[in-house]
Order: C-alpha cells, then structure tokens, then sequence
C-alpha cells in the first residue's frame, strides 16, 4: 500500500467514527403512553339548607314571646294613687306603670296597656304636663278624667290621641263603689274603639330587652338587692324581691299593694330615673303651683332592678317623642322580659335605699 493511500485511509477513519457518533447522539421520537381515562367520584348529596332564623315574635312593651302581636295602638290611662283610691283596677295588666308625683306632693300613674285587655281601669284622674312627654313616644291613646285646656293642649301637640270623661268621650263611667272623684272607670276595649284611623298599629319598643332574665344587665352586672324603698313625694312605695314568683312585690307605705281582685301587684322590672322637677307655671286648687318633668333633651342617672339585683346606668330623651335610652358603661341597658314599673323619682322630694 503507498503513503498515500496509508494516509487517505487514516483520514477516513476518523470521519467514519464521527458519523457513527452523531448517528448514535441522534434524538429519537419518544413513544406516546396510552391514554388513561379517570372519571371523578361524585358523592351526591340530598342534605337540605338549613332555613335562615327568622326573629321571635314579642309584645313591644314587654319583650314577650308571642305567637302574633295584635294590631293595636298603646293605650295609657291616668290612675289615682291615693288611699281613697285603693286598691285601684287593671294595674296588674298593665305593660308598663309610670308613677309620677304630682302637686301637693302625690303620686300618680300612668299605666299604659297593649298585650292585655282589663276589663275594669281606674279610678281615672286628670292629667298632668309630664305626661306629653311620658307617652308621646308610644304614639297611642291617653285616657283621662280631664284636666286644663293647657295641659291637654300640650298633650295633643305631643302626638298622642287624647280621650276624657270631661270631654264627653264615650266609654267612661262612674261606679257607685265609691265616692267622686275618686270612681271614674272604663275598660280597655271600650276606649281601644275610639282610636282614630291613624292609630291602628302596635307601639314601638319602649326599652331594649333581654332574650331572659339570665341576660338582663341587673342580672350580669349588678348588685343583689332584697328590697328597694323609695319616698315619691308623700307616697312610699317599696318593692321587695320574691325568688318564688320570679317578680318584685310591691307595697304602699308598709302595707302589700293589690289589686281591687285581691292580685298582689308585681314587677318584673323596676326602673328607678332620678329626674329634675321644676314649675310648670299652671296652677291648681288654691293657686298651688302644679309641677311638671325636665325629660325632652334631658339625662341622668338610672337604676335598673331585675331578678334580685340592681345595676346603676344613665338615662336620655332626645326630644319630646323619642322613648327614654337606658345605658350602662355607654352600652345598651337591657331588661328582662315582662311587665316594668318605672319610678320617675323627683330629685327634690325623692330617694331610694337598697337592703
């Protein structure tokens, strides 16, 4: 073999082992893996939505369970708290009691009805200038004996539908039980028929409620008491907690308050507002000046009593016809559910005291 074919031989050699090489470094197609079906499991399900709660159903007045609310306006009456007026009627049905005091230093109530209907109400007095703003909030009825062309004036410019025997409102009587005027009577439903077309629709809410006793801010975060005493003027009234019935009891001066039927009377709530009293500039008999409430835009202190304990708060009335805001620490004053007196204790001839 020549040089030259040694050398082209060499040559090819290495070129051969170059192609070999790419040849073996070439990608090749991948196979494709067979397809793979999966199918989800689906559980179905049949459970039903839970239904949206929907919100119980109570007396406005009271905070009470009710099955329906009737479709009726407030009913106040004003009834006589003196000796020759007990035992008075109906307070025992009565959503809500006011006792006020009057001139001559008196007390007096304004009870204010809506889940009951007494059949019996009295003895029914006069009005005075505190009650406008008392019921006003209601947006009811007022039922009285009478009272000065200024007073109802102002009771009227209020809001509230004004009724009086003196005006010749039907519905009002005179019993033979006793002497005038100290027995002047109607009954709920009688006066209930004489409220105009505007007022057919149940009271708004007076005060803000508890689900129960359990969570009544007295309950949560007040003090245990077993009696409040109260000077309201001339009158006495006390109130005594009892475990049994669940209430307070009340009594007039030492002795059980009752009812004309013989029910002891009871609260399930007592509100106590320490409220300022000034002249009303009207007079009464023998030119005695007849007093009246600073409320309208007013505040002060507030003692709430439930379920054997009472708690100290603040109360406001943003006008005439707003409802009175009870408060504790700045949050929302709650009550139990049920029947509430509320003492509107003069601070210049008023006083309380907790056993």
């Amino acid at each position: 073999m020549t040089r030259t074919a040694r050398r082209t031989r060499a040559l090819a050699l290495p070129a051969a082992a170059l192609l070999a090489l790419v040849a073996c470094s070439a990608p090749t197609e991948p196979e494709a893996p067979p397809p793979v079906t999966v199918t989800p499991e689906v559980t179905e399900s049949r459970t039903t939505p839970p239904e949206p709660e929907e919100p119980a159903i109570v007396w406005p007045l009271t905070g009470e369970p009710t099955g329906e609310v009737a479709e009726r306006p407030a009913l106040a009456v004003k009834v006589e708290n003196t000796s020759a007026a007990r035992p008075q009627s109906g307070l025992e049905d009565a959503d809500i009691v006011w006792e006020t005091v009057v001139e001559f230093s008196v007390p007096r109530f304004i009870a204010v009805f809506h889940s009951k209907s007494p059949e019996r109400i009295g003895p029914i007095r006069s009005v005075r200038p505190m009650d406008a703003a008392i019921i006003a909030p209601t947006g009811g009825l007022l039922a009285a004996s009478g009272g000065q062309g200024g007073i109802l004036r102002m009771v009227r410019d209020a809001g509230s539908q004004l009724l009086t025997h003196d005006g010749g409102a039907g519905g009002f009587y005179r019993s033979s039980d006793r002497r005038a005027p100290h027995n002047v009577y109607s009954s709920a439903a009688d006066l209930w028929a004489q409220a105009d077309d505007s007022r057919t629709s149940p009271p708004p809410a007076q005060f803000e409620y508890a689900e129960d006793v359990a969570g009544a801010s007295a309950a949560t975060a007040g003090e245990d008491a077993a009696t409040i005493s109260l000077r309201m003027g001339n009158g006495r009234p006390a109130w005594t907690w009892d475990d049994g019935s669940g209430t307070w009891l009340r009594s007039e001066s030492g002795a059980d308050a009752v009812s004309m039927d013989g029910t002891r009377l009871s609260a399930v709530n007592v509100v106590i507002l320490s409220v300022e009293a000034r002249s009303s500039g009207f007079r009464a008999q023998g030119g005695a000046s007849v007093p009246t409430l600073r409320l309208a835009g007013e505040r002060g202190r507030a003692y709430v009593a439930t379920g054997g304990k009472i708690v100290e708060g603040r109360w406001a009335k943003e006008a005439e016809d707003a409802p009175f805001v009870l408060t504790v620490k700045g949050e929302p004053l709650l009550l139990a559910p049920g029947n509430t007196w509320v003492e509107m204790m003069p601070s210049n001839e008023g006083s309380y005291s907790v056993e």
